[in-house]
């Protein structure tokens, strides 16, 4: 799986986002340690704090179909630059992948950006004890 082709898929599922009250569009697909790749897509609700991130959507589906190491996501979203993972999403990411995980991100331009985790969450909230 090259990382356009992620890209691409993370493209597609921007068609399939509820987003009534932003209207703002993100898809998400990522890609399991055995290849599987799991997507997402933003889902909006009335009550914006329940609102559920393309990220978070992607990784519970994965999680839930028995998948909890990542080699890669993409992100596409409808800003102008590319669509970076929120803080949340960075932090739930830092939960199942190291820092150097890529994380390809592509707004409406079309022109992707490639970041590590990292690189966008340099010190993410471990529990330790």
């Amino acid at each position: 799986m090259t990382t356009q082709q992620l890209i691409d898929i993370a493209v597609e599922m921007k068609t399939q986002a509820y987003v009534p009250y932003s209207n703002f569009h993100v898809g998400a697909a990522i890609l399991t340690e055995d290849g599987t790749v799991i997507t997402g897509c933003n889902v909006e609700n009335a009550a914006y704090g329940m609102c559920i991130c393309a990220e978070q959507t992607a990784v519970v589906k994965a999680v839930s179909e028995g998948h909890k190491k990542f080699k890669a996501i993409a992100v596409a979203g409808d800003s102008d630059g590319p669509c970076l993972p929120c803080g949340a999403c960075r932090q739930i990411l830092s939960e199942f992948c190291g820092p150097d995980m890529p994380i390809a991100c592509v707004g409406l331009d079309g022109k992707p950006e490639q970041f590590t985790l990292g690189e966008l969450l340099a010190h993410s909230f471990k529990l330790e004890r």
